[in-house]
C-alpha cells in the first residue's frame, strides 16, 4: 500500500510543472485578449463602468494609492503588478 501511495505522489509531483506551464500559457493568452479588447474599446471611445471600480477611483482621488491597489486586487483577482499598473493608469486619467 505504501508503494502505491509513493507512486501516486511521485506522479502528481511530476505532473505539476506541466500543469503550471499550461496555466501560464492560458494566462498569457487571456492577457493578450484583454489587451486587444482594451484597444478596441479605446478606439471606439467606449468606457465600461465596472462594478466596484468607483470605490477604487475614489481612493485614487483621495491619494490612497496603496489602499486602492488592495481594493482593485480584491475586485479583480489581479496580481500586484497588474493592479499597481491599473491604479497608476487611473491616476493619470
Amino acid at each position: 500500500m505504501e508503494i502505491a501511495a509513493y507512486i501516486v505522489i511521485m506522479a502528481l509531483i511530476l505532473q505539476y510543472p506541466l500543469l503550471e506551464s499550461r496555466i501560464q500559457k492560458i494566462q498569457r493568452r487571456a492577457d493578450r485578449i484583454e489587451r486587444k479588447l482594451d484597444l478596441i474599446l479605446d478606439h471606439l471611445d467606449i468606457q465600461v463602468a465596472e462594478s466596484g471600480l468607483e470605490r477604487v477611483m475614489a481612493l485614487v482621488r483621495q491619494g490612497k494609492k496603496i489602499e486602492a491597489i488592495k481594493v482593485y486586487r480584491e475586485l479583480t483577482d489581479a496580481g500586484l503588478k497588474e493592479a499597481k499598473d491599473a491604479v497608476e493608469r487611473m491616476e493619470v486619467a
